[in-house]
């Protein structure tokens, strides 16, 4: 999957930029990006700090861009542009101070089109990375909301599944839009969505509310998306094994061969996520956000240079 990304990439340049510029994990990934020239990269951070740091660990950043936020040369117009977005909730001077801090600064680049995407949040929260992009980059028309999905690899087998990261109880017009977000998603690494809205029933064997939201939900998904294959509300093994999906749903296209799974709420789906990668083997990439006008996209604070590196492969090609 990598290597295909990596190759479109190098035919069609993107430029990213890592908000975390003296981080040893993105100096690294930025040194591989570059080299390979499947990607420009900007880091951001003072610019002696991160030449010391690249040089300390080895690694040749010859071929990034450095800005200093606090010495960028365009930050009035920046602080302008931004004064604006923020319709009166912010001074300049509050403006001027956000863009001190990486965050806000690497969102402003790929606001005003510097740069194509971003990657952030290897020393920070999540929320940290979602923030700025709310604020500044926004929803795309017609979705009301950011979510997020992990593309789970295992050879040559990946599954969608969301949402994991971002919104901890959704309704159901939030589940519909996650559950469209993310077969959007599934299609751009390959997978030929099979949607599973997932629940402790299956076509009504359980009661209680989670099971009303996931059936709801997926009427809507039917209204909205008419040609996207789902189904539910679905128990996992409905979802996933033919043979329990022949007593339970027989008749039903997705039941048996899902790849793409939604959950019901972030507690499950952070649990079932992590079950198929430390119990299944899974690799986990991501997680990937869903609804946002340019990709911004944001790393555990435990990822390593190879994941960094994936994820800025990941990130470009949704751009």
């Amino acid at each position: 999957m990598f290597k295909k990304l990596a190759e479109q990439l190098k035919a069609n340049a993107r430029t990213i930029v890592f908000t975390e510029g003296t981080d040893a994990r993105i100096l690294e990934a930025a040194d591989k990006l570059t080299t390979e020239g499947i990607l420009g990269v900007i880091l951001l951070g003072k610019a002696d700090e991160v030449k010391s740091a690249a040089k300390e660990a080895g690694f040749n950043i010859e071929k990034c861009q450095i800005i200093d936020p606090e010495q960028y040369a365009e930050i009035d117009a920046m602080v302008d542009e931004m004064v604006t977005l923020r319709k009166g909730k912010m001074t300049p001077e509050q403006v001027r101070e956000a863009l001190s801090k990486s965050n806000y600064f690497g969102t402003m680049l790929v606001k005003m089109g510097k740069a194509d995407c971003l990657l952030g949040g290897a020393t920070y929260s999540t929320a940290d990375t979602v923030r700025p992009a709310l604020q500044l980059i926004k929803t795309k028309p017609g979705n009301k909301i950011v979510s997020s999905c992990f593309i789970m690899v295992k050879g040559d087998k990946k599954l969608a599944m969301g949402d994991c990261a971002i919104n901890i109880a959704p309704n159901e017009d939030e589940l519909a839009e996650i559950a469209i977000e993310t077969a959007k998603t599934a299609k751009i690494f390959g997978i030929d969505p099979k949607v599973a809205m997932l629940s402790y029933s299956t076509y009504g064997s359980g009661k209680g509310e989670m099971v009303t939201l996931m059936a709801n939900a997926t009427k809507k998904v039917k209204e909205m998306a008419p040609d996207l294959d789902i189904d539910g509300e679905l128990q996992f093994d409905a979802a996933v094994a033919p043979e329990v999906a022949k007593v339970k749903c027989a008749g039903s296209t997705v039941a048996g061969q899902a790849n793409t799974f939604i959950f019901p709420e972030i507690s499950a789906g952070n649990i079932g996520y992590k079950i198929a990668a430390r119990l299944g083997e899974y690799e986990a990439i991501g997680p990937v956000l869903q609804g946002l006008n340019a990709p911004i996209n944001d790393l555990s604070r435990g990822c390593n240079a190879q994941e960094v590196y994936k994820m800025a492969l990941v990130t470009a090609a949704l751009s």
